[in-house]
């Protein structure tokens, strides 16, 4: 866990967002699509979906889910031509830890 590199993650408004919007993906993004293509959320949330809902340019998104891949915050799984992303629970919650612990 880098915390240095997941605190500069979560200092960005629309970074948090997609934080919260992988917590519980099913409330913000439509499994049915996903079903039928045999994947569910578990494997993670379509680049695509989440540039759409959060209405920035694809360039802006793909560079915020690199800053948090790269902190631990999420993890990627390339299916095809497209790449799903999914919250790294094992290091929220080590970072979850260390703010009890350190602050």
């Amino acid at each position: 866990m880098k915390p240095s590199q997941i605190y500069k993650a979560l200092s960005n408004d629309t970074r948090r967002q997609i934080l919260l919007w992988l917590k519980n993906p099913e409330e913000f993004f439509d499994e049915k699509l996903y079903l039928q293509q045999g994947i569910s959320f578990q494997v993670g949330v379509c680049v695509r979906d989440i540039q759409t809902k959060a209405g920035l340019a694809q360039s802006v998104i793909s560079n915020y889910l690199l800053t948090m891949q790269q902190a631990g915050l999420l993890q990627s799984e390339r299916i095809g031509k497209w790449t799903y992303y999914r919250r790294n629970e094992k290091t929220i919650q080590e970072f979850r830890e260390y703010i009890q612990k350190e602050l």
